[in-house]
């Protein structure tokens, strides 16, 4: 299994377009928020201390949520490509079981999930400092990389199973495009929640991606909002949070971070299991 993901990943980093292709929706993100986003959000909550900070930390964390699910789905076109090429039929006549090699492809996408969210968290720090915030203290740190990992599992499992889907390279970069292009408004970070209709709301409450947003945000936004929101109605700062989607509520129910990992967890467990699953059927065809 070593062996096969180190295969992988070697792969993966000789195509120096494909890591930057995989983390397009990234580049999307930032660019759209530094030169257009940015003063809009801003101005909205421009009564309250320290909103530019804020709300860079806002995007900042939306886009730690997704960086390892685009570098994942990328970095996993190698799968699509042996079946494309037909190496995948050399593996199968090896004695290595099918889940071994799921779990190589899933240990190698896993190590680039986790790399490219971690250098994505370096320069949203550097982005935040340079900007005038504040720099991240040592126990949101800890936190955000355990949050990193957890998030990079789930997303790592989810993009492996819709990697078994696909026996085509152009189905495959076409399902890459769009999943780059969507992933920013179903985690709900091209646009604050609140902007969308109500049947939206829900759709992005429900993708389990908005989990490891939600859990970013209340962790790289929770000094910042804590000065900003002094002595403001408990009321009013839960609509703000609302709108931001740093608070899901379903009906009356407030969601807590213990239920989002608990959810991305569970989610990564199934969707990797399904991935084994579909794998083995493949096979056996």
């Amino acid at each position: 299994m070593n062996a096969f993901a180190k295969r992988n990943l070697k792969l993966y980093l000789r195509d120096r377009s494909s890591v930057i292709f995989s983390l397009l929706a990234v580049f999307i993100v930032i660019v759209l928020y530094v030169l257009f986003l940015g003063d809009v959000y801003t101005n909205d909550l421009k009564e309250f201390e320290g909103a530019g900070e804020m709300m860079d930390n806002w995007v900042m964390a939306g886009i730690l949520a997704i960086t390892s699910m685009t570098a994942t789905f990328g970095m996993l076109g190698t799968m699509v490509q042996d079946k494309a090429s037909g190496i995948e039929k050399d593996f199968y006549v090896s004695p290595v079981k099918r889940w071994r090699m799921a779990a190589g492809y899933m240990a190698s996408a896993y190590l680039v999930g986790v790399v490219m969210s971690l250098l994505a968290l370096c320069v949203a720090e550097i982005y935040i400092v340079l900007n005038g915030g504040q720099r991240m203290e040592l126990w949101a740190l800890t936190q955000t990389v355990s949050a990193i990992l957890l998030t990079s599992f789930m997303n790592t499992s989810i993009a492996l199973f819709l990697t078994t889907l696909f026996r085509s390279i152009n189905a495959y970069t076409t399902a890459n495009i769009v999943l780059g292009t969507l992933i920013g408004f179903l985690t709900g970070i091209y646009l604050p929640i609140g902007s969308y209709p109500e049947a939206v709301q829900w759709i992005v409450k429900l993708f389990p991606v908005s989990h490891g947003a939600l859990i970013f945000r209340n962790i790289m936004m929770q000094p910042v909002m804590d000065k900003a929101f002094e002595g403001v109605p408990v009321s009013v700062v839960k609509e703000i949070k609302e709108d931001l989607g740093i608070l899901y509520r379903f009906g009356d129910r407030e969601v807590t971070t213990a239920f989002s990992i608990g959810i991305m967890a569970a989610v990564g467990l199934v969707f990797f299991a399904a991935a084994c699953v579909n794998l083995s059927r493949k096979n056996r065809s």
